[in-house]
This record gives structure tokens, sequence and C-alpha cells, in this order.
């Protein structure tokens, strides 16, 4: 087993460690215990980090794969059960509250040929604002031939407390006019730029224009189909029965300001979730864990 290399580096404004073990590099920051990139040595790179993203205090980043929680997307949009635990009457935030939150490193430790890290979310006194709940929230990644993303919410208050969630992962592609998703024939969708009306995937999942579904009831096991690059994601969920499929494509993307007109492109997010149905209640004193395995193949 090699050494793990650990180095501290500051993005900008944003506090980060570059980690490298055996064949794999990982870029993590402490705001949002957010993975900014991970790449295989020789292979292009697996999540992708936008070369235009913006690294500063308190804004959320737009690459690698934020951490959506206690609520996912429009927080209008999610359940009953999910908006019934908010109590502030100021408009919230896109994806929850905790992504530009900066997280406590736990610890980084090698567990026999595979190396642990682990981040743990410090909770101000009352909970976080409008979220008066406490829940502990950890994030653990694992790194050995695949890598291994956990979030593990664990209710150590009183009362029962529902959430919806997601790892929001940005993949690289070569290019995602050439790519499609295998594992998603035949399930429901949800389309989000179709007045939210629900269809039915038929065959491989391509894409021709922006993209902002929903699927349900998802296996375990998603791949994304790279040829150019010769290769095959392979995504392998836990603890999720949903997940998002997004590109913005052009006219979204040339509406951020921290991402290349073209950065669309080379992008493609497969969101492990628990959305819609799929939410999560905990019971005091439960816990759940989503979590998601992310492993490169040769076509």
């Amino acid at each position: 087993m090699s050494t793990p290399n650990v180095e501290a580096v500051k993005l900008n404004e944003l506090n980060c460690w570059r980690i490298r073990h055996g064949q794999a590099e990982l870029l993590v920051a402490q705001q949002g215990a957010h993975i900014l990139s991970y790449q295989l040595a020789g292979q292009p790179p697996l999540i992708w980090l936008n070369d235009e993203a913006v690294f500063k205090t308190g804004k959320s980043i737009r690459a690698g794969v934020p951490v959506c929680w206690p609520w996912f997307g429009n927080f209008g949009r999610n359940p009953q059960s999910v908006q019934a635990m908010r109590v502030s009457n100021e408009p919230p935030t896109a994806h929850g509250l905790v992504r530009a939150m900066d997280w406590e490193l736990g610890g980084i430790e090698a567990e026999g040929e595979s190396l642990k890290v682990e981040f743990l979310l410090p909770y101000p006194e009352g909970g976080l604002p409008g979220w008066p709940h406490q829940v502990d929230l950890k994030l653990s990644i694992r790194l050995d031939e695949q890598l291994h993303i956990s979030l593990t919410s664990l209710n150590q208050g009183t009362e029962k407390v529902t959430i919806s969630q997601a790892l929001h992962s940005y993949f690289a592609v070569s290019d995602v006019r050439k790519v499609h998703i295998e594992g998603l024939d035949d399930l429901s969708y949800i389309d989000t730029l179709n007045d939210w009306k629900t269809a039915t995937q038929t065959g491989e999942l391509g894409f021709a224009g922006e993209t902002d579904r929903i699927y349900l009831n998802t296996p375990a096991k998603l791949s994304i189909v790279d040829p150019a690059w010769e290769r095959r994601i392979e995504l392998t969920s836990s603890g999720s029965r949903s997940a998002v499929i997004w590109n913005p494509w052009i006219d979204r993307a040339a509406a951020f300001s921290d991402m290349a007109d073209d950065g669309w492109q080379r992008m493609l997010c497969i969101e492990t979730a628990n959305v819609m149905d799929d939410v999560v209640s905990l019971a005091p004193g439960a816990s759940h864990t989503l979590g998601v395995s992310i492993a490169s193949k040769s076509l």
C-alpha cells in the first residue's frame, strides 16, 4: 500500500486538501465538504472541476459533488413533509443549507488498502437557520480502486425529521452530445422542463438539449457510456431510489456567471438522491446513509 500524500492548498478564499492515494487524486474543499475533482492516473477526470468555478467564502460551488441537504432543489417543490421542517419566513436557498458552510475534517486514515476521509458538520446553537433540528451529518469518502461517498444523517432530537437530499455529482465527459446513460430504460421520470409532467424512459438516455429529469424507482447501478474516452463511468448507489439527471445546455450555461459558455459540453450530472416520494423520515435516534460508489471501466 502506498503512503497517502495529503497537501493543504488554497483555492482563492477556500481551504482545500489535495489527497493522493495509489492511482487516485482527490481535491476536497472544507466549505461544503465539497469534492471538487477526482482523477485516476493516466485517465481523464471522473469528477468535473469547472474551470470557471468561483471559490469564495459563503458561495456554493458549481462543480464536483455538492452536498444538497436538508432539502433538494427548489424548496417549494419538495413534499410537504420536508417543507414542514422549516420555520423561517426568509426565502429559502436552493439545495438546502450546508453547501456553503465550513465542515470539520474528522480525519484521514488508511484502512487496509483503502484510504478514508471523514467530514463532520458542526451545528450552530439552536440548529441551522430556520431549521431548528438536531441532526448530525457526516460525509465519508473512501478511496480504493473506486471513489465511495456516503452521507449519514443521525436524528439526535426528540421528534421525527423528514429530509430530501442529493449528492449532486458533476461527471466529466468527452462531449455530452456523444455519451448516453444505461440503466434507465422503462423507468418513470418527472420532466421539470415540461411542466413537471411524468413520462416513461424508452431505451438509453442520450442528450440533444437541456435536460432536467427526476427518475423514480431507480436501480442501484447506472452507467455513463463515453465512447470517445473509451470508458464507462459506473455508479452504484445505496440508500436511494431516485436520481436526478441534469445538463444545462447552451442557453442556460451562457446565463451562468460561473460556467464557460461551452462548459455544458464537458459535464453531465447524475445526482444520487432522496427526492419526491423517496424522501427520508428519521425517528428520534434513527439514521440514514445515502451513498454512491464511482468506478471507471474500459469499454
